[in-house]
C-alpha cells in the first residue's frame, strides 16, 4: 500500500470512528433495534417482517402484559419447561427496551390483518377462524389446535385449559360473548399473586364477524390424539 493511500484509509477510519450514531433515547426504539440485533426476527413476525416458526407478535403487547414478557424474557425456562425459545441472558437494560418494544405491539404493524383481506374473507368461517386463531396469537397461549397445556400462575392444575371440549360447555352466543368480554382465570389461594395470563377483551381488537369465525372453528376442534405438539406454540 502506498503511501498516499494508507494515509486516506486512516482518514476514513478516523472519520468513521468520530462520526458515531447518537444513543436511542426512546426505549422502543431500541428494543427494535435489540429485536432485530438478538435475531429474534429469524423465529417471530411482526407485521410482514421476520418468520413464523414461533408465534406472530404482532399483537402481543394487547396479549400479554409488560410484567409477563419482563419475567418471560429474564428465563422462558422458568415459566415454560419445554419451551424452545433459549434464554438469551439479557442485560436488565436490554430486556427492559424489548419489554417496551413489544409492549407497543397492538397490530399497528398490520398494514391489514391477515384475516381482513379479500382472500380471508372470503374463507370458510372455521378456515378464517384458524386464521385468527393462529394469526392473532391465540395459539401462543391456548396451544396447537387449543388443545392447551401452557403454563399459568395459581390456576388449577398450573396449565390454560384446553379448548378441545368448549361446544359442550358454551353455545354459540356464550362463547361470542367471553371471547369478546375476556376473562380472568380463577385463582386458586387467594394468597398469592393473581394469575399473569388472561384473556384479554378481543372485542377490542376483533370485529363481531371475526369473534363468530373464532367462534365458529373453536366449536369444531377435537381433543388430541396424539403426543405431538408444534414448535411454534411455546407460550410467547
Amino acid at each position: 500500500m502506498n503511501r498516499r493511500l494508507a494515509l486516506a484509509v486512516f482518514a476514513a477510519a478516523a472519520l468513521s470512528a468520530c462520526v458515531r450514531q447518537p444513543e436511542l433515547s426512546d426505549p422502543v426504539a431500541r428494543g427494535e433495534r435489540d429485536f432485530r440485533g438478538l435475531g429474534c426476527v429469524k423465529c417471530h413476525q411482526i407485521g410482514s417482517e421476520g418468520h413464523a416458526w414461533g408465534p406472530d407478535l404482532t399483537l402481543v403487547g394487547f396479549r400479554k402484559s409488560p410484567q409477563w414478557l419482563d419475567m418471560w424474557l429474564k428465563n422462558p425456562h422458568a415459566w415454560n419447561q419445554k419451551t424452545v425459545m433459549p434464554n438469551f441472558h439479557l442485560k436488565d437494560e436490554t430486556r427492559a427496551d424489548l419489554v417496551a418494544y413489544l409492549s407497543a405491539q397492538k397490530g399497528q404493524a398490520w398494514a391489514t390483518a391477515p384475516w381482513r383481506t379479500e382472500a380471508a374473507k372470503a374463507l370458510a368461517p372455521i378456515e378464517r377462524g384458524q386464521m385468527i386463531f393462529n394469526d392473532a396469537g391465540c395459539v401462543a397461549c391456548h396451544g396447537q389446535n387449543g388443545y392447551g397445556g401452557y403454563p399459568n400462575n395459581n390456576v388449577a392444575g398450573g396449565l390454560i385449559p384446553s379448548l378441545t371440549h368448549v361446544a359442550d360447555s358454551y353455545s354459540d352466543h356464550e362463547l361470542h360473548e367471553k371471547i369478546k368480554l375476556g376473562a380472568n382465570p380463577i385463582a386458586v389461594d387467594a394468597s398469592k399473586p393473581a394469575p399473569m395470563i388472561r384473556m384479554p377483551k378481543w372485542g377490542e381488537e376483533l370485529k363481531s364477524d371475526e369473534i363468530d369465525a373464532l367462534v365458529a372453528y373453536l366449536m369444531s376442534l377435537e381433543p388430541k390424539s396424539s403426543s405431538k405438539s408444534s414448535a411454534s406454540d411455546d407460550g410467547f
